[in-house]
């Protein structure tokens, strides 16, 4: 069985119709819109799939903790006690978010991942290049669960299967939410959780979404998600391109110009491309010069 074959298998209808492929093609890769897809019934998406394939994924591919967050966190949440597995089939009662990383890691979740970008791509690469990386996570919630304010390497779509949410997203790359020193440590390899202040709110977009539909997420378009009053189930389907690993290499080559005591102007967003600080990092990370 090739690799279509197996697609079609795992997905027998188009996700994303006509008008949501229109939408994308408009806005990709720095607006955020919200799209409306059909996959809200898939047998790999309910709860017991989701419980079977938390056992499945290495530890270091399974994060869950208590929901019961404020929006701004310093550092990865408190435990909630419960196995994955254990927080995925209570997730009605168990007052946590569980995220499920790097889904493709299993064969039928690979094709269901592979799939759904298959029918984005040629929207994808006329923008950004060759797509690169597909990662796929899956989120599943309890009731009014918080996720704290973060950012994201990847380009993102983030489609609603089972229950609401509402995602605030701030403007990527603006430094009233986020000082490009964070993005600094972030790409260096520190954490992406954020420092939040409650003075942004008002600056936020709120996006809510139901099932049925789905939110594109710009790289680093800093974040937070509130869920709704019933348990939630929602796919991030994600990519790489090289504009993006461009600003990431950008990213770090200014890390060591401020640690040298320069003042380095950030890189740009698209379609800015970032070309002279990410090869001369790659050229300093090649000749070893670097610690990366």
């Amino acid at each position: 069985m090739n690799a279509h074959s197996d697609f079609r298998d795992i997905l027998s209808a188009t996700v994303f119709g006509r008008d949501a492929r229109a939408c994308f093609t408009a806005n990709y890769p720095e607006t955020p819109h919200v799209l409306t897809h059909n996959l809200t019934s898939h047998p790999l998406l309910e709860i017991d799939a989701l419980a079977q394939l938390a056992e499945l994924l290495p530890s270091t591919s399974v994060e869950y903790n208590r929901g019961d967050l404020p929006i701004g966190v310093d550092g990865k949440p408190g435990s909630n006690g419960l196995t994955i597995a254990e927080t995925i089939r209570h997730v009605a009662e168990a007052e946590s978010w569980a995220v499920l990383k790097n889904i493709e890691q299993v064969a039928p979740y690979r094709n269901l991942l592979l799939g759904l970008l298959e029918e984005l791509r040629p929207q994808i690469e006329s923008a950004t290049g060759a797509m690169l990386m597909p990662q796929g996570f899956i989120f599943v919630s309890s009731p009014s669960s918080v996720t704290p304010y973060h950012f994201d390497p990847e380009h993102n779509i983030l489609l609603q299967i089972r229950g609401t949410k509402v995602m605030t997203q701030f403007p990527a790359g603006d430094t009233r939410f986020v000082p490009d020193q964070a993005h600094e440590t972030y790409h260096s390899g520190g954490p992406r959780e954020l420092h939040w202040k409650d003075a942004f709110l008002d600056h936020g977009t709120a996006f809510p979404l139901c099932p049925g539909e789905a939110l594109f997420v710009p790289v680093m378009a800093p974040h937070f998600v509130r869920n709704g009053p019933a348990p939630s189930v929602s796919l991030s389907i994600t990519w790489r391109s090289e504009w993006s690993y461009r600003e990431s290499d950008a990213r770090v080559f200014n890390a060591i110009l401020r640690d040298r005591g320069f003042n380095p102007a950030a890189p740009g967003r698209w379609p800015r491309q970032n070309f002279a600080k990410a090869y001369a990092f790659r050229a300093m990370r090649k000749l070893g010069l670097t610690g990366a």
